[in-house]
């Protein structure tokens, strides 16, 4: 066969002396010295994952970090899997193949690890940014809130990368897939405003983070509720009534939002008003209600509660109890407790809370 790789395959250039005399031996039998190149070639692959792991993870075991020791054993395994398609393509070229059937077969090959390359480059993103996030002083970006966003970005890289080392394998054009990827991604874009608008609000406010998973939000429009999920597509709220709100992110993004447990901590102030009689001691007012404060146990020790005299109304001296506690999602409960224990507290202490009163003239009595 003219063209036919030659059955006494030349000694290649990298090949160790000590080994020309084996290589020659089997050069006569291209099966079984293609059999040799692959055994040898899973060996070393197999002991170049060996010694990775050994001083990859002696390296991290003080560290105890989960996804540091994940990365090391998928990098050992790309290590040993390029080895192994590498020992695989050079025991093709000595076999006897014509031209077309090993180049179809090395590209086969080819195309496959490029396959298993894109998936484990798919994994160590999502595992190098988890190491990343856990340094806070050198990547404060790179946290949980901002995962998705460049989980996202690294996936579409990767997945473009790959797709275009795939077509140069193969040797096909990629201008003209460019070109209709393009005249589609138009037609797309007129037809999905909405989805890109919401896809790109997911963006920003992962990004931006006005809110972040656990918080209470109260949307313009009246919703409230706490963050359960912060998606691309979409922001979802579950409210007091176990009911959950799926907002689109457009939406989200175009809103007016407070955010209950943003600030400085999550802790939410609680307001109780309280109205007493004209003539009471307003210094044991006070008195008594920060001390009904001080003795809940749900109320934040520190700020401590303070208690504010807003008015003279018109039936009542108008006080008012300010006092902070640890989450938004109590502020019902506690409410109500207090204004319990108030009640209580100035019935004992003989304190009046008045009601408003009319008094009625009688200028003239009707006749009879």
């Amino acid at each position: 066969m003219s063209d036919s790789v030659p059955f006494n395959p030349p000694l290649p250039d990298w090949l160790p002396s000590w080994l020309e005399g084996v290589w020659s031996l089997l050069a006569d039998y291209p099966i079984l010295l293609a059999l040799a190149i692959v055994a040898v070639g899973f060996c070393l692959a197999f002991l170049v994952r060996l010694f990775i792991l050994f001083w990859g993870l002696k390296m991290t075991a003080r560290t105890n970090n989960g996804s540091m020791e994940k990365l090391i054993r998928l990098g050992a395994g790309v290590a040993a899997l390029l080895l192994g398609y590498v020992s695989l393509v050079t025991a093709l070229h000595v076999l006897p193949l014509t031209d077309f059937i090993l180049t179809l077969i090395t590209r086969a090959l080819v195309s496959l690890l490029i396959l298993q390359l894109m998936r484990a480059a798919l994994k160590a993103s999502h595992m190098g940014l988890e190491v990343l996030g856990r340094i806070r002083d050198r990547f404060a970006i790179v946290e949980e809130r901002t995962l998705p966003l460049f989980e996202l970005v690294l996936t579409v890289l990767i997945v473009a990368i790959g797709s275009y080392a795939l077509l140069q394998v193969w040797n096909i054009d990629a201008t003209a897939w460019l070109a209709s990827a393009g005249v589609i991604g138009i037609a797309v874009g007129f037809a999905a405003r909405d989805t890109l608008a919401n896809l790109f609000a997911g963006f920003f406010i992962i990004a931006d983070a006005p809110y972040k998973l656990g918080d209470y939000v109260v949307l313009d429009s009246g919703e409230r509720g706490e963050v359960t999920k912060v998606g691309i597509r979409s922001t979802r709220l579950l409210t007091r009534y176990d009911v959950e709100i799926i907002i689109p992110n457009s939406l989200m993004a175009n809103t007016k939002i407070t955010n209950e447990s943003g600030g400085r901590w999550v802790k939410y102030r609680i307001r109780i008003k309280v109205g007493v009689a004209y003539g009471s001691n307003t210094d044991r007012v006070v008195e008594v209600l920060e001390k009904v404060a001080r003795e809940h146990a749900t109320v934040c020790r520190d700020p401590s509660p303070r208690v504010r005299m807003r008015g003279f109304g018109d039936s009542s001296l108008d006080f008012e109890l300010l006092c902070w506690i640890e989450l938004p999602v109590h502020r019902g409960l506690v409410s109500h407790e207090l204004y319990m224990a108030i009640y209580k507290a100035l019935g004992e202490n003989n304190i009046e809370i008045p009601f408003p009163q009319r008094d009625l003239w009688v200028r003239k009595l009707p006749a009879g």
